[in-house]
């Protein structure tokens, strides 16, 4: 199927009898939540989704800052954006998908079969002359059900042993890769054996998704084919999720390590690497 959707195809959408779902994923790292953002200004009919009380669970440090949520919490958020068995849904952000792709795959993880991404988030969406409106949307309480086990996830020893097997790819940026700062974690560097691939070089300049071949061509220069695994982490399980959706975009499945490099570094046993 298609992960990705652009702003006129979901304007057109949003005028059909039977129009998808809109799920507004604001967030930024350290805050404050979007909903401030949510209500100046949204799509049509978005109901807003907070991050991180609706996509994330609460733990133990070593499970990271963003760990999955159970699947009683995360059917009881569905419910609440008003999602039923078989709703096509739209997720979208302001910052190129970045976040909303964590809502994307936490769907279709879950069991949800149509779950696109707005390619380029609210900025193609005013670029195309969308409409927004400011009235928050309470919807009617939906019926869905949740089941996880679509998608392919990883634990902390699988993470170990990946790069002996596969290919691990980091999504968080570059100097973080490298360990020159750390803004969030308790411990700077990467897992051994990871390979840098920082999910905003799958944008363009506009803040879209790469094409699907130039996207193919970057993550064959980083060691992924077709004949061997691939997994993802990040900081806390975000922007690994857009990593995964880039991937795919590409014609590549790949696993996500939910606890990602917070739940490794909270972890006093597990070996961190420094430098490219």
């Amino acid at each position: 199927m298609t992960h990705l959707i652009d702003a006129a195809s979901l304007a057109a959408a949003l005028t059909a009898s039977t129009p998808p779902r809109v799920l507004d994923v604001r967030w930024k790292l350290g805050g404050p939540p979007g909903a401030q953002e949510y209500a100046a200004g949204h799509i049509p009919e978005a109901v807003y989704v907070d991050l991180d009380t609706e996509l994330a669970g609460h733990g133990l440090p070593t499970d990271g800052r963003h760990p999955l949520p159970t699947p009683e919490d995360f059917q009881d958020a569905v419910r609440g954006w008003g999602l039923n068995d078989g709703d096509e849904v739209v997720v979208y952000d302001d910052v190129s998908g970045t976040s909303a792709a964590r809502a994307w795959w936490l769907l279709r993880h879950a069991g949800f079969a149509s779950v696109r991404v707005l390619d380029g988030g609210l900025a193609a969406w005013r670029a195309a002359g969308g409409a927004l409106e400011t009235a928050a949307n309470i919807p009617e309480r939906g019926t869905a059900t949740v089941a996880y086990g679509a998608l392919p996830t990883i634990d902390a020893d699988s993470a170990a042993g990946f790069p002996a097997a596969g290919v691990l790819l980091d999504a968080r940026a570059g100097e973080r890769f490298r360990g020159e700062v750390e803004p969030v974690d308790p411990r700077a560097g990467h897992i051994p054996g990871a390979v840098s691939a920082p999910t905003t070089e799958n944008l363009a300049a506009d803040g879209m998704l790469l094409p699907a071949d130039v996207l193919a061509d970057r993550f064959a220069a980083l060691g992924v084919t077709q004949d061997a695994p691939v997994a993802v982490y990040c900081g806390s399980g975000v922007t690994a999720a857009h990593e995964i959706l880039a991937l795919e975009v590409a014609g590549f499945r790949a696993a996500l390590y939910p606890g990602s490099f917070s739940a490794w570094s909270n972890d006093a046993q597990r070996p961190v690497a420094m430098g490219a």
